[in-house]
């Protein structure tokens, strides 16, 4: 069974998600198996600690609403991101205690296998931001970074919160509401985007994309240490320098 339990959620609304998430945290946190949630949600913008003013989102509340797109504040760090179909979410509910940065290195590697099983193995982490990049691409003779997978993660009672979005089949174009987490000189990519570009005769899927993370996810963490910190409860959060996603 390894250490911690996965469960596929399918589809989702955020706010069950959300619920789920804190019913889980709350378990781990008190002695409880570690869980992996996987899904993907409706249309949805969350705004991270630092876009409470949700100066990054480009276009009006009142046009998202048309759009049925929710806005909603939450406690991972970083600024705004979209989530969608297409995108699979990975809510790791683990034991974290104050090794934050480490933990954000393995959600990064697990990641990096994944993709590299889904044919993309020059995949990386960028040194200035959290989140897993392709190659940059010039546009307009103007060079920008393609971004594949966003990371948000809160620790609270040593227990992480969030996580990561991986855009496999996602609508990119729903990115353009936002400045995804700030970063005006980055473009949003996905598994199937790249697979076009590149001329790939592939076909990307979220359930090939579940599998290879999950394998990745048992690799990456089959060394972790999944004791429950006894240290005091501060709640340290990382995602813009971590998007703060997808997640």
């Amino acid at each position: 069974m390894g250490a911690f339990d996965v469960l596929d959620l399918g589809v989702m609304l955020y706010r069950e998600a959300w619920d789920l998430q804190k019913a889980h945290h709350a378990r781990v946190a008190a002695g409880g198996r570690p869980a992996l949630l996987l899904l993907e949600h409706p249309p949805v913008l969350t705004l991270g600690r630092k876009a409470r003013e949700g100066s990054n989102i480009v276009v009006t509340r009142e046009y998202l609403a048309a759009q049925g797109i929710e806005v909603l504040e939450v406690e991972r760090g970083g600024d705004v991101t979209y989530h969608g179909p297409g995108q699979l979410v990975a809510y790791a509910i683990f034991p974290v205690g104050r090794r934050v940065a480490d933990f954000l290195r393995l959600l990064e590697g697990a990641t990096l296998h994944a993709l590299t099983a889904l044919g993309l193995p020059d995949a990386r982490p960028n040194p200035g931001y959290a989140g897993v990049y392709v190659n940059p691409r010039e546009v307009n003779g103007l060079s920008y970074e393609q971004k594949i997978c966003s990371f948000g993660v809160a620790v609270q009672k040593n227990v992480a919160l969030h996580g990561l979005g991986l855009n496999v089949t996602t609508n990119l174009q729903h990115f353009d509401l936002i400045v995804p987490c700030g970063l005006s000189g980055t473009h949003m990519t996905s598994v199937q985007r790249e697979y076009q570009l590149r001329g790939i005769e592939r076909t990307a899927s979220i359930a090939e994309a579940k599998a290879a993370l999950i394998s990745a996810f048992h690799t990456t963490f089959a060394a972790y240490d999944w004791t429950l910190p006894d240290i005091p409860t501060a709640s340290p959060t990382l995602n813009q320098p971590l998007q703060g996603a997808n997640a």
